[in-house]
């Protein structure tokens, strides 16, 4: 790839902004991208967003879920919205995405914006800024943190990857720290991440395990606080139970806050990746430090940044798709 000019001082913000350099590889990203395509690109994605959240608080955790899956995967390229075809079985249909919700909202920011500007604003730069828009929502704040934009969507989506490459709720700390490792995050962007697990809610299916049968032997985990457990099993009666949900912060699932890590800490996380945190002292030690709802609210802002920059594509790579589930390419 050609060096661009000026392409010294890019590196420095990436050092400097992101703390690591492998983030900022796949090209230009920047503030306000489409100040000269699309002027109110970013405005109109904030109305249809808060607009949406007003009626469905449950969508910011669908979102922030939906960013993080498409991040794993290939990137920040919106592979996570493609269709499956007869030939092709897509992320989307991945077991781990079977319960991701909030394409709808997508894709109604995406018609409003080809009707204004068509061809100019990307799937994957509508996740990213739609992501933001509904966690801000509940502070009536446009950015609780920046976005930088210019991605280009992708044109490959296979679900195959999905279910090899996103991080388990059934993870140990190794594997997680692996996970992020792979994908130029650190131990602490892990820990930070993992607090989008203040707010939404999760099936039975994904932690049942730890009531019923954690090692095989119709055990409960003996990590997990044992009047939590109690009440959890109140919800989910059995492993087969596939279509409960149970609160991810318990008291505390539609509001963005630090609640999470106070939680985490009484041994009331529900994934075992929750738990896995509190295993590692390095880990266990920032969770402490994120109580903090201040420090939690400036470190989700960065991790943030740094995983919607991960392995992006931009410039003439990857495609503008006119509807943000099907592919041109």
């Amino acid at each position: 790839m050609k060096k661009a000019a000026g392409a010294g001082s890019l590196l420095l913000v990436c050092l400097v902004v992101f703390g690591i350099i492998g983030v900022c590889q796949g090209g230009e990203l920047r503030k306000n991208f489409y100040r000269d395509s699309c002027k109110s690109a970013e405005d109109i994605v904030r109305s249809i967003t808060w607009k949406n959240a007003a009626s469905n608080p449950d969508l910011p955790a669908k979102l922030i879920r939906m960013h993080f899956h498409d991040c794993f995967v290939r990137g920040c390229d919106a592979s996570v919205l493609i269709n499956s075809t007869a030939g092709n079985k897509a992320e989307r249909d991945a077991v781990p995405n079977l319960s991701l919700g909030g394409f709808e909202v997508i894709n109604e920011i995406k018609s409003e914006l080809e009707s204004r500007c068509p061809g100019i604003v990307s799937c994957a730069d509508i996740v990213a800024l739609a992501t933001r828009d509904s966690v801000s929502f509940q502070f009536q704040k446009p950015d609780l943190w920046e976005v930088l934009t210019g991605r280009r969507d992708g044109s490959v989506s296979i679900a195959a990857e999905a279910d090899l490459l996103l991080p388990s709720p059934f993870a140990n700390f190794s594997e997680l720290k692996k996970n992020f490792n792979d994908k130029g995050l650190t131990v602490k962007d892990l820990v930070v991440l993992s607090g989008g697990h203040t707010i939404g809610v999760s099936h039975c299916t994904f932690f049942s395990n730890r009531l019923y049968n954690f090692t095989g032997n119709g055990d409960q985990d003996p990590s997990l606080d044992p009047r939590y457990a109690a009440f959890l099993k109140t919800k989910c009666k059995s492993l087969a139970d596939t279509t409960t949900t149970a609160e991810l912060d318990p008291g505390s699932f539609r509001k963005f806050d630090s609640h999470y890590y106070d939680i985490l800490i009484e041994n009331k996380g529900l994934f075992q990746s929750d738990a896995a945190l509190l295993t590692n002292k390095g880990a266990r030690n920032i969770v402490m430090e994120l109580r903090n709802q201040d420090k939690f609210f400036t470190e989700f802002a960065q991790s943030m940044k740094r995983m919607g920059a991960m392995n992006v594509l931009t410039g003439t790579q990857g495609e503008i798709r006119k509807k943000c589930n099907v592919t041109y390419q």
